[in-house]
């Protein structure tokens, strides 16, 4: 902790003030300046605790950063309303009339605070839960808002009753005092250690806190209570406890989380109550009898225009579900047809695609396009002597090799050319829009590729030299007759030819070919069909040196 930390200066500061406010309602006589002594230490309590959060709020980030400024403007907007009552003691030196549209800064600086500890600081959500949390939040608000302004401001402005004001202002005030507690309560039981103990402090300051308020503006309604009086020790004293809190929360870190606890599971059905609470509201202001018409009307008034707003928001956030949607689908997609060792396309993706590319190639004969791009060309390839690199150095070993592996190949194909993981260590390029009278010139890239180099082991400076063989077969098998063979049996012509260039020694690549007649031929056998013969093309591999 740095020497001059600014959150402990903040409640040694807000305990020098509940000091000096103590000894002045003790020891001053009632007058002008115990008023100013009372209202400006209040206010400067207030702002003790305003600071912290603040602070807080400009070191951290994400929901953090969140939690702690909307405590901040909680204070920013409770240090408002003081003002207006330094104001009035003060300067025009006479007491704060009744339901003064100041009371509403006093109420909803909960709102603020309250959201903030609704966003649950102490998990760190996902990007998803964070951007529909927002929308989840901004539905609480207005709806914590119209509960306000139908249940209180109603009295004081549509038709004046100060009785119906005083009891509906107590009423959701005690509504607010009850939701902190319970909120806290339950993360508190929820958490252990460093936010344990924030989550007690804040506890013991919220009930301290509207405790005394509630104490205090009891005495206020009965006019037992002046600025000054004995009242004001303990309650303005409270603020003193949320300096703690927040010197407590200096080093807190959230833990990420789960889906099992996913914010948005609880807080989109505290917004959804919100929301069907509106209509509940509203029939009550009409069948009320006891409800004069002017009120009635007014509440009605503001639960449609609530409810215009709250509809405005489920529509966002109906549209960023659906777009939410759309991108988890499309990474589910990307996975299932990616391989997770290497990176590259997999069985799957190969299963999905190849259709459309045996369509293209067969369209391109038909129409008897350009030769050098009409062709569709299949290389498997094996990695010679794979299963001595797991048996000597283990699988860790092994999975480097075929990343590497895997890169080499894909650096030496085209952007148009497909690399798949075939299996296990074998390999599979589909190259598109391709010439087959040239498919050796890929086969020698790849050999080269892949040979040419030592492969490191792990972080040791120790390297070994590796080599693949490869076996290529091209589609359509005869150029004149596309349909002959069906793509699947190109396939195993390809795989026929891996198995001969094992046979050779490996560390090279066979193609097959249909038989021309201008060399001896060789059958071998088909998928579906009869023995095939068929040219066989080998193309040497280099020669690595032993490593």
């Amino acid at each position: 902790m740095k020497r001059w930390n600014p959150l402990k200066i903040s409640v040694v500061v807000a305990a020098i003030l509940v000091a000096v406010l103590a000894a002045a309602c003790v020891f001053l006589p009632r007058g002008l300046f115990l008023t100013g002594v009372s209202d400006i230490s209040s206010g400067l309590l207030m702002l003790a605790a305003l600071f912290p959060f603040a602070i807080l709020g400009l070191r951290s980030k994400g929901r953090m950063r969140w939690f702690w400024m909307l405590q901040a403007v909680g204070w920013a907007l409770w240090f408002a309303d003081q003002c207006v009552w330094i104001y009035y003691d003060l300067y025009l030196q006479h007491q704060m009339p009744p339901m003064h549209p100041a009371d509403a800064l006093l109420f909803l600086a909960g709102a603020p605070m309250m959201a903030g500890l609704l966003l649950r600081p102490h998990r760190e959500p996902s990007a998803q839960s964070a951007r529909l949390g927002i929308l989840d939040f901004s539905l609480l608000f207005v709806w914590w808002l119209y509960l306000y302004v139908s249940q209180v401001v109603c009295w004081q402005y549509a038709y004046v009753n100060q009785d119906g004001y005083n009891r509906n202002f107590d009423l959701l005030s005690i509504v607010e005092a009850c939701l902190f507690v319970a909120v806290l309560s339950v993360f508190w039981m929820q958490t252990s250690g460093k936010w344990r103990k924030f989550y007690g402090a804040f506890l013991v300051a919220v009930i301290f806190n509207y405790t005394w308020f509630f104490i205090l503006n009891r005495a206020l309604e009965k006019d037992i209570y002046f600025t000054g009086s004995w009242y004001d020790i303990p309650y303005s004293g409270s603020f003193a406890l949320y300096s703690v809190a927040a010197w407590l929360g200096a080093e807190l870190v959230p833990a990420q989380e789960t889906s099992e606890e996913s914010y948005n599971s609880w807080m989109s059905n505290l917004s959804a109550i919100a929301v069907l609470s509106l209509p509940i509201v509203a029939l009550y202001a009409l069948l009320d009898p006891r409800l004069p018409d002017r009120a009635s009307h007014f509440r009605v008034l503001v639960t449609l225009s609530a409810m215009f707003v709250m509809a405005l928001l489920l529509f966002m956030k109906h549209r960023r579900l659906n777009i939410e949607l759309r991108r988890t689908n499309q990474v589910l997609q990307e996975a299932s047809l990616t391989d997770p060792l290497t990176g590259l396309r997999n069985r799957r993706y190969f299963s999905a695609t190849i259709e459309a590319d045996v369509g293209q190639a067969l369209r391109s004969h038909a129409d008897q396009r350009d030769s050098h791009t009409r062709d569709l060309v299949f290389y498997l390839i094996d990695a010679d002597n794979f299963k001595e690199i797991n048996d000597r150095y283990g699988h860790d070993i092994g999975d480097r090799l075929l990343v590497e592996m895997a890169r080499r190949i894909s650096s030496s194909i085209r952007h148009s050319d497909v690399l798949v993981r075939w299996g296990g260590e074998e390999f599979l390029i589909v190259s598109r829009y391709t010439d087959r009278n040239e498919a050796e010139l890929l086969a020698r890239r790849v050999l080269s590729a892949v040979a040419d180099a030592p492969f490191q082991l792990g972080k040791s400076e120790q390297t070994i030299h590796r080599t693949c063989s490869m076996g290529w077969a091209a589609f359509p098998w005869f150029a004149d007759n596309p349909r002959a063979l069906s793509y699947e049996e190109v396939l195993t012509l390809a795989d026929r030819g891996l198995h001969r260039a094992k046979q050779s020694g490996k560390n090279c690549a066979v193609g097959m070919m249909p038989a021309t007649g201008k060399v001896p031929s060789t059958t071998v056998a088909g998928l579906h069909s009869d023995s095939l013969n068929v040219d066989v093309l080998a193309v040497a591999g280099p020669h690595p040196a032993t490593g």
